[in-house]
């Protein structure tokens, strides 16, 4: 169990969370982000290079400089500057893509509404060790699911039941290994939902 579990929370790691939601909108509702099925693959690696590989390289130096003493960020002390440093990465993205390259308005504003919710990681994380696997599963449940009426056709139905699916796979994960309280989980939650559902609201 411990194995499945441990598997579920890196399958569903928070970093791959705008990947994840650029591959599935780009293909079951391309019209919202504006891109072409042939350029999707190339938006894709560009994003994952931007919101993942780039925030792991720093979790990298991080630990090889002794910022932190475990890529797992068990101490919520420890959280701190990485968490800063992932958001500060975040927003620079999302502010390439509105002032610089210009690609695509809602594309801009998805990787906007991201960046909120990875700074609400980093203020609630003062507070408490908040589950940011948690808060990144419901915050893309919060996106997908007011999509849902933008859409004619049910296209995101099932795509946003597995989400939800998902979600509950990665909270229990989260619990099994003990990383979290079901209060850090909880606040994960309803934070992620909230940015993310009332963010497409208001943007979109």
């Amino acid at each position: 169990m411990r194995t499945a579990a441990t598997f579920v929370s890196v399958i569903f790691h928070p970093l791959l969370l705008t990947t994840y939601l650029v591959v599935l909108l780009g293909t079951f509702f391309p019209a919202l982000l504006m891109i072409a099925p042939q350029n999707l693959r190339v938006m894709t690696a560009f994003i994952f290079c931007f919101t993942f590989l780039l925030p792991v390289v720093n979790l990298i130096m991080f630990r090889m400089f002794g910022t932190i003493s475990s890529y797992t960020l068990e101490n919520r002390s420890e959280r701190i500057v990485p968490f800063i440093a992932i958001a500060l990465i975040y927003l620079v993205t999302a502010f390439l893509f509105f002032f610089k390259l210009r690609f695509s308005t809602n594309f801009s504003f998805l990787l906007l509404i991201i960046s909120f919710l990875v700074v609400a990681a980093v203020v609630l994380n003062f507070f408490l060790k908040v589950s940011v696997h948690a808060l990144a599963a419901w915050g893309g449940i919060g996106i997908l699911l007011p999509l849902n009426k933008a859409v004619e056709q049910p296209d995101l139905l099932w795509q946003s039941a597995g989400a939800i699916v998902a979600a509950g796979l990665i909270m229990a994960a989260r619990l099994y290994l003990n990383a979290h309280t079901p209060r850090e989980i909880l606040v994960g939650s309803v934070a992620g939902f909230t940015i993310g559902f009332f963010g497409v609201i208001y943007l979109f």
